[in-house]
This record gives structure tokens, sequence and C-alpha cells, in this order.
């Protein structure tokens, strides 16, 4: 049975969800969240990081790059350098660089923090997966009005087609000023003849 979070390190779990981007195709999060969330200066949660650079690799945590940082700036609203923030590009973290995290901080809010944290990956892995058979039910449904579209598409031209042949022979007809009867249509009764 999983350990309890003691009550004065409870977070809301849409409070972390809110903080977690996908950047590069992966669900990361930002140093300056992580650093608020664990209670530490963003500057120290990312000496401690430069102190164990071995522990981190890539897949780990990367930089932001300029378009990123700017993107992720216009989306969370993050600090701007005019006005005190960062002057550097932000580090971010993916779920194994969370968990990577509450070991080189070595505190117990950074322990329960990143359970919490993971918790919000998960959740989040989940209903991304549940997004994905949505959108591949959403697929077949379009795919069987397109059919349909195409069905009806065929039938309406074939439709056309008789149409417009239809047209011309009734064109045809009235351009005949006197069509000859060759025989009378319908039924005629023979009347006999007196004797």
């Amino acid at each position: 049975m999983p350990k309890a979070v003691p009550a004065q390190i409870r977070v809301p779990a849409p409070f972390i969800e809110r903080r977690i981007y996908v950047i590069r195709g992966e669900k990361v999060m930002l140093d300056s969240d992580l650093a608020e969330l664990y209670q530490v200066l963003t500057k120290n949660l990312n000496l401690a990081v430069r102190r164990n650079a071995n522990r981190f690799p890539p897949d780990f945590k990367f930089q932001l790059t300029n378009d990123e940082a700017a993107s992720l700036r216009l989306q969370s609203a993050t600090s701007n350098e005019r006005r005190g923030g960062r002057r550097y590009l932000p580090y971010v973290f993916t779920e194994h660089g969370v968990v990577m995290l509450s070991a080189v901080l070595n505190s117990e809010r950074a322990v329960h923090m990143s359970i919490l944290i993971v918790r919000a990956f998960v959740k989040l892995r989940e209903l991304l997966a549940s997004n994905k058979e949505l959108a591949r039910k959403i697929e077949q449904i379009e795919s069987a009005q397109n059919q349909h579209v195409q069905t009806q598409e065929q039938q309406t031209h074939t439709l056309q087609q008789h149409a417009s042949v239809l047209v011309s022979v009734v064109q045809d007809i009235a351009k005949l000023k006197n069509p000859p009867i060759t025989r009378a249509i319908g039924f005629v009764p023979r009347i006999p003849k007196k004797k």
C-alpha cells in the first residue's frame, strides 16, 4: 500500500497537470515550476542538477531553444527578462528527470512532490491513450461518411446522365412537326360490318 503524502505537502493534481507541457514530443515540466513545487530557488535546483550532471542524460533534461522558450512564454505567461525574470533559457525535465530530481534534492518534500508529479504524468498518459482511441473512432466515422458521400455523388452523377438522355429524347420528339402515326395505340374494338 502506498505511503500517504503528508497534508502540508499535498498539492491539487490540476495544479501540477497544468504545468506539464509537450515539447519535442516529450511531456516535460519547467525548472521554475519544479522549483516552486519543491520550494527551492530555481537557481539552486539547477545548481544541484549541474553538480550531478551525470544523473541527467538528455532524455531526462534538456534546455529549451529561443523559439521554444518564446512559445512557452506565450502559453504559460512565464517571467519576462525585461521585468527581472530569468536571463537564460529554461531547462525542462521529463518524468524520469523529475524522479531523479527527488534523489538529487534529497528532501522529504522533494520525494513526496516527485510522487505527486509522477502520478500527474501517469494520469496525463492515460488521458492521451484514451484520446487516441477516441481519435481512431472519429477517423472511422469520417471514413464511413466519406464513402457515403462518394456513393451519393456517383448516384447523383448517374441520375444526371439519365436525365440528360431523357431531355435529349424529349427534345428530339418535339422537333418532329407531325410525327407519322403508323397504327393506333391502345385497344381499338372491332365493329362488325352490316350486311
